[in-house]
């Protein structure tokens, strides 16, 4: 179970095809199923499902790629400790999609200019989620919203730390017939559109619409702000979302906004977790949080 073995396992996972695999490592493709059969033979366990030229991971397989994930992960988080920041290492960082479009492209960028040796890694989701995935290692930093739930020392009690960032102003966005509503328990609509569970924003939106408890309310859930300005727009649904999310996009101006409070978004690292990346990313942060 060497390095090299998982770096080819985490390839072919991540195509599903020993001939891609080969082709992105710059590898022949006998060699790579080699190891790989190499690979299961010392862990004990089939890897992958092999039928009619197709492979998916088994449930050993998706299990195992978690650990292998983390193993290459931390070898490389080794390189870029001991040699103090020569090893330009990769820095993987999680964040909220609200985050990723109007907060992050102007920091990361800074941060690359600062920093080109050093690479970054980007991947969205939802808080909890995002939360999760810093705890176990597999991010190891995350821009997040926290869930009301998660109370004085809920993070450090997961192993987690964390500094707030941006305090975002968040809103209501309600189709053009909703024009005269004036308080959110005014809203007709009865549909809200909002990311899978999970995400801290649509506990919110839950909260002030009132929706648990509620035969009328559908939930529509979907992937990106995008689609849930345009089914606003088209009448379907309302939303909430940060006002600086808003402002970037063309949602028409018939639309109509509500007030819906505040709420910061915080960066959540594991405790002790001293990379030279990762306090760069740190110090940037502390130029542009207010």
């Amino acid at each position: 179970m060497d390095m090299e073995s998982l770096t080819i396992f985490c390839a072919v996972a991540s195509e599903l095809s020993v001939t891609q695999a080969a082709a992105r490592l710059g590898r022949a493709p006998s060699s790579v199923t080699t190891r790989i059969q190499q690979l299961e033979a010392d862990i004990g366990a089939e890897l992958f499902v092999r039928t009619n030229k197709r492979m998916a991971l088994t449930a050993a397989g998706e299990r195992f790629l978690e650990y292998a994930q983390r193993l290459l992960a931390l070898a490389e988080e080794a390189r870029h400790v001991v040699t103090g920041g020569r090893e330009g290492g990769t820095l993987r960082v999680g964040s909220m999609e609200s985050t990723a479009a109007s907060r992050l492209p102007a920091l990361l960028a800074a941060y690359h200019a600062r920093h080109p040796a050093t690479h970054l890694a980007l991947s969205t989701g939802p808080s909890r989620p995002l939360i999760e995935q810093v705890r176990t290692g597999l991010l190891d930093c995350a821009f997040v919203a926290l869930p009301p739930s998660f109370g004085g020392g809920a993070l450090e009690e997961l192993g987690l730390a964390s500094t707030a960032v941006w305090r975002e102003e968040l809103c209501l966005l309600l189709p053009a017939s909703e024009g005269q509503v004036r308080s959110a328990m005014d809203v007709r609509t009865r549909s809200l559109a909002a990311f899978p569970q999970g995400c801290t924003y649509r506990g919110i939106a839950e909260e002030v619409l009132g929706v648990a408890g509620s035969t009328q309310w559908q939930v529509q859930e979907m992937s990106s702000y995008h689609t849930m300005i345009a089914c606003v727009a088209a009448g379907a649904c309302v939303t909430l979302l940060p006002a600086s999310v808003l402002w970037l996009s063309d949602a028409p101006a018939t639309l109509t906004t509500l007030p819906a409070g505040e709420i910061d978004t915080v960066l959540v690292w594991r405790a002790g977790f001293d990379v030279p990346a990762f306090q760069h990313l740190l110090a940037q942060v502390g130029e542009a949080a207010p």
